[in-house]
């Protein structure tokens, strides 16, 4: 669909023809003309921008991780500068301007979903890898402004998105696991293959697109815990999320972080679970 996003994340559709999506190596996000095939730098976070979500009026909600020097991991070779920022959730606005909704607490958040009473859980693993200290947690920032622990004790939980019954569902070490208000965990599915997982998104039955890293795809789980398909992308790269857009939701967008691009699969044949927008603050 569009390349030049540099380690992209968080695609989000956001109709008319616009998906945003984030850069976490830049600290950004893009907004992508669907249609003309552009990517153009549309707003400034600082530090990393990881996941994103669509809010009622326009704004997108960003887990900021903090930032990455990705310098220092020599996966560019001419990386853009290393701009720290606050680890916490933040909201920016449609023209652009940025304000923190949680700016304290936070070890770097990475993903988020809106749940339909309005609250947005998000992960908090700390930054990859991880130092086996079990500090990865779900938080949640409640309709209110207050926030509290949903869940705690991952190893690194990373994407998360709700299944068909509304339960709550987070990229785990190198599976899926289902985790219910009551603390009790069960796996989706315990091993995704070579590539684990990162973000993910879900269909109208509830299967599971798993965005599956370093082999460059998208794994498609059906809701008893079997892989189904996998959705590949051609060539090197490594894939960090999906989403599913388009006026009909038929479409599979996906953010191909090496080597900055973002694709699309269209015409799949079950559109997308609706979700769920942030409805903001007065």
């Amino acid at each position: 669909m569009a390349d030049g996003v540099a380690f992209g994340e968080g695609p989000v559709w956001c109709g008319n023809g616009t998906l945003v999506v984030t850069s976490v190596s830049e600290g950004a996000l893009y907004r992508v003309d669907t249609s003309a095939g552009r990517a153009a730098r549309w707003a400034d976070t600082q530090g990393g921008a990881n996941g994103a979500a669509l809010a009622a009026d326009g704004s997108i909600l960003v887990t900021q991780n903090g930032g990455t020097d990705f310098g220092a991991l020599g996966m560019f070779e001419d990386p853009p500068p290393f701009r720290p920022a606050t680890p916490g959730l933040q909201r920016v606005r449609p023209d652009a301007s940025v304000e923190y909704l949680v700016a304290t607490g936070c070890h770097a958040p990475n993903d988020l979903v809106v749940l339909p009473d309005g609250a947005v859980l998000f992960t908090d693993p700390g930054h990859y890898p991880p130092d086996g200290d079990g500090i990865g947690r779900i938080l949640c920032f409640r309709p209110d402004g207050s926030v509290g622990v949903f869940a705690d004790g991952f190893w690194f939980c990373n994407g998360i998105a709700l299944d068909r019954a509304a339960h709550v569902v987070v990229v785990e070490r190198q599976g899926l696991q289902r985790v219910f208000p009551d603390g009790t965990r069960e796996w989706v599915i315990e091993n995704l293959g070579r590539g684990a997982g990162d973000g993910f998104c879900v269909d109208a039955d509830g299967r599971f697109y798993v965005a599956s890293t370093v082999e460059h795809g998208v794994r498609v789980i059906d809701p008893d815990g079997h892989v189904v398909d996998f959705l590949a992308i051609d060539g090197r790269g490594l894939t960090t999320n999906c989403c599913f857009g388009g006026d009909d939701l038929h479409t599979l967008f996906a953010t191909d972080a090496l080597p900055g691009r973002v694709v699309a699969w269209e015409g799949l044949p079950t559109p997308g679970a609706a979700l769920t927008p942030w409805p903001g603050c007065p």
